[in-house]
C-alpha cells in the first residue's frame, strides 16, 4: 500500500458489473479532477488465445485442468510487482488483451493477442485496476496487500454463469457446449483463487436477480439491473453514513449490520455516493504524505 501513490482495485468476473463500476469511478475521478492510470487484469494473462487453447489440450491429456482463474494462466508475480512499483514511484507499464475483432483491428492484430507493453501516463494521482485478481493471494504472492481500496463486484453464481454463457456465445463466438465445459474446467481455480478475494475486499457489491435463474444453462437472456437487487457489504470501513445513503437511494434498506441493499437500477448511484468520500480520503492521505 502507498499513501503517496494510492491504488484502487475492482475485482470480479467479466460481466459481473465491473463495467458499471468502472463508469462510476470514471465519473468520480472526473468530479474530483483526478488523473488515473488504468490496468486491465487480462493483460496479465500468460498466454495468447491460441497458446491458451494448446495449454488446455496439454493439461487435459495429462488429466489436469487449467483456466483463466488460476496461476497457471496468469502471472500473479508480475501483477504484484506492477502494483508495488506504482505504489513506490507512481510508474509502471500496461498493455491490453484484445478480445474481439473490433478491439484488434486498430492495432492491426488478431483477437486473443496482446498489445505491446507501454509506460503508464506520467504524474497520475491514482492507479485503477479492474480484473479477476485484484485481491488474490497465492503462494509467494500477495496482490491484495498492494491495494489501498479493494472493491468486489460479484453476482450470485447462477447469474455469473448466465452472463458468461450469453457473452461468450454472442460476443466471442464460442459454442454453448464449449462454454459449459469451460465452467466445469474452471471450478477448482474459481474456488481457490476467485471466491476467497471477496473476504478481503473493503466493499462487496453482489447482484441478486429477482427472476428465475435456477437453470443458468437454459437461460436466453441476462436479467437486467431493474430485475435485481444489489447487496452491498462493508468490511473494516469507518464512517459509512448509512442514514444519508438510505435517504439518497430510494428503495434501499439495511438487511444486516454493515450491509445495505439497493435496487439494481440504483447500483451506479450507490457506487458514486459510497466511493466518492472514500476516494477523497485516499487523496487527503496522499496530500499528507
Amino acid at each position: 500500500m502507498s499513501a503517496r501513490h494510492p491504488i484502487i482495485a475492482v475485482t470480479g468476473s467479466s460481466g459481473a458489473g465491473t463495467t458499471t463500476t468502472s463508469l462510476a469511478f470514471r465519473k468520480i475521478f472526473q468530479q474530483l479532477q483526478l488523473q488515473a492510470a488504468t490496468l486491465e487484469g487480462d493483460s496479465f494473462h500468460r498466454f495468447t488465445r491460441p497458446e491458451m487453447d494448446m495449454a488446455i489440450r496439454k493439461a487435459r491429456d495429462m488429466g489436469k485442468h487449467i483456466s483463466y482463474f488460476g496461476p497457471e494462466a496468469n502471472d500473479f508475480g508480475l501483477l504484484e510487482s506492477t502494483l508495488a512499483e506504482y505504489g513506490r514511484s507512481g510508474q509502471g507499464q500496461s498493455r491490453k488483451y484484445l478480445h474481439t475483432y473490433d478491439e484488434a483491428v486498430p492495432w492491426n492484430q488478431v483477437p486473443g493477442t496482446f498489445t505491446p507493453w507501454q509506460p503508464l501516463p506520467q504524474n497520475t494521482d491514482v492507479l485503477f485496476y479492474e480484473g479477476l485478481h485484484g485481491g488474490v493471494v497465492a503462494q509467494n504472492h500477495d496482490v491484495a496487500g498492494q491495494v489501498d481500496l479493494l472493491v468486489g463486484v460479484v453476482p450470485i453464481v447462477n447469474l455469473e454463469w448466465i452472463q458468461k454463457l450469453i457473452r461468450d456465445t454472442s460476443e466471442r463466438g464460442h459454442s454453448r457446449e464449449a462454454v459449459m465445459e469451460s465452467v466445469v474446467r474452471s471450478m477448482e481455480d474459481y474456488i481457490n483463487f476467485i471466491t476467497p478475494q471477496f473476504s478481503r475486499t473493503h466493499i462487496n457489491f453482489q447482484r441478486v436477480p429477482t427472476v428465475d435463474t435456477s437453470n443458468p444453462f437454459a437461460a436466453r437472456e441476462i436479467p437486467s439491473l431493474d430485475e435485481s437487487f444489489v447487496v452491498i457489504h462493508f468490511r473494516d470501513l469507518e464512517d459509512i453514513d448509512f442514514p444519508y445513503l438510505l435517504a439518497m437511494i430510494q428503495g434501499s434498506f439495511i438487511s444486516h449490520i454493515n450491509t445495505l441493499v439497493v435496487p439494481g437500477g440504483k447500483m451506479g448511484l450507490a457506487m458514486e455516493l459510497i466511493m466518492t468520500p472514500l476516494v477523497q480520503r485516499l487523496m487527503q492521505g496522499r496530500g499528507v504524505a
